[in-house]
């Protein structure tokens, strides 16, 4: 998630390629945004990443459109193909996070009247809770958004529990944790001693870290920059954030949670 400076001249070659695509339809076609094309009238949604795809599924959307391959390890890194503008093209929604540059560029390439929506990609359970909640309004499915928050926040508590359960001797684990994972840290309850990223730990940091002396060190799996307190005798734990193929956001928390359990137990 690094706000790497991403490769967007390509797009301006692969506009020309959209024009076979759009200049088929009729104006109605290009213009329409009605979401008819969607399974049972819903809404076409295509998304950057399994995130934000994750998000809209969760929301109510059932066709969505997942452009950056899972295989991508950095997905502001990928340079969008003709199929992917020929997709945005025929979408009434597009969602994206704010450190995807491409985005906008891609809706502006495909000619698209879809509408460019900024997702807030925090797995932290409130912003979750939020965003999901916002798109189903905005989607016009507010009640399967609301069924599938009823579900997550009990599957939460559950977990949440659990890990609670699991603390060393019963108590709080002190933990450092990479800005894009502290919600893996207040699922399990843990005690935030320290933040650290986007950006690699600087020596200055480093020092100031260790001397907090954590038990647990939460790596974001997408962007590691290696251990981050070799010397400090604490658990690194590896934290994905992406969702699988699927677009199940739950798995993230179960897999996050039974990572924790593991580390809390020093296995």
């Amino acid at each position: 998630m690094a706000r790497t400076r991403v490769r967007i001249t390509s797009l301006l070659a692969l506009s020309a390629a959209l024009v076979l695509v759009t200049g088929c339809g009729s104006d109605s076609d290009s213009s329409s945004r009605s979401g008819t094309e969607g399974k049972e009238g819903k809404p076409v949604v295509v998304v950057t990443t399994t995130w934000e795809g994750a998000f809209a599924k969760a929301a109510g959307a059932e066709d969505v459109k997942v452009i950056v391959p899972q295989s991508v390890h950095h997905a502001p890194d990928y340079d969008p193909k003709p199929s992917d503008l020929a997709a945005v093209a025929k979408a009434d929604f597009v969602l994206y996070a704010p450190f995807e540059p491409y985005a906008g560029k891609i809706k502006e390439a495909a000619g698209s009247k879809a509408e460019l929506v900024e997702v807030s990609l925090d797995n932290d359970a409130d912003k979750v809770g939020a965003e999901v909640a916002r798109l189903g309004k905005l989607f016009g499915t507010e009640d399967v958004a609301a069924k599938w928050k009823t579900a997550f926040d009990a599957e939460y508590a559950k977990l949440s529990k659990d890990l609670k359960a699991a603390w060393p001797g019963g108590k709080s684990p002190a933990v450092v944790t990479q800005v894009f994972t502290a919600w893996s840290a207040k699922l399990a309850g843990a005690t935030t001693v320290g933040t650290y990223g986007p950006e690699p730990v600087t020596p200055a940091q480093l020092a100031d870290l260790s001397k907090k002396k954590p038990a647990l060190v939460l790596d974001n799996a997408h962007m590691s920059t290696g251990t981050v307190l070799p010397d400090s005798g604490a658990k690194q734990v590896k934290v994905v954030n992406y969702p699988g193929e699927d677009l199940d956001l739950l798995p993230v928390y179960r897999n996050a949670a039974a990572e924790l359990k593991k580390a809390m137990s020093g296995s």
